[in-house]
């Protein structure tokens, strides 16, 4: 990645104060770790899809499917990277397996993603 002038600073000077009230402010690495999965999994469109599906109702798997377009077998991939992240969780009913967003800060989230993109 090449930087430009403009993202840098013309004369090299670090506020120490700032910069240890900042590391003293951060979470754990892990935190960042989990974050970081997070949005890896909204990078995927079909996965944010998915998402976007359960926001106001639970789905089954077939369902899904018919929603983002592609195979049940790809829309079970997707779903086992979601549960992993605890951002979906299952409930079976007899035969059939439906979703669910797991919390409703997972429903902020995916809100406030769609929101900034209309503003970008």
């Amino acid at each position: 990645m090449m930087v430009k002038a403009e993202d840098k600073c013309e004369v090299w000077a670090v506020d120490e104060e700032k910069v240890l009230k900042a590391k003293k402010g951060l979470p754990p690495d892990e935190a960042f770790t989990v974050l970081a999965e997070t949005f890896g999994a909204l990078a995927d469109s079909n996965r944010a899809k998915i998402l976007h599906s359960l926001l106001n109702q639970e789905l089954c798997v077939c369902d899904i499917a018919c929603v983002v377009g592609i195979s049940e077998s790809a829309i079970s991939q997707h779903l086992r990277i979601l549960r992993t992240l605890r951002l979906v969780k299952q409930r079976k009913q007899g035969r059939m397996m439906y979703y669910s967003l797991n919390d409703d800060h997972i429903r902020q989230l995916l809100e406030i993603c769609l929101e900034h993109t209309r503003h970008s």
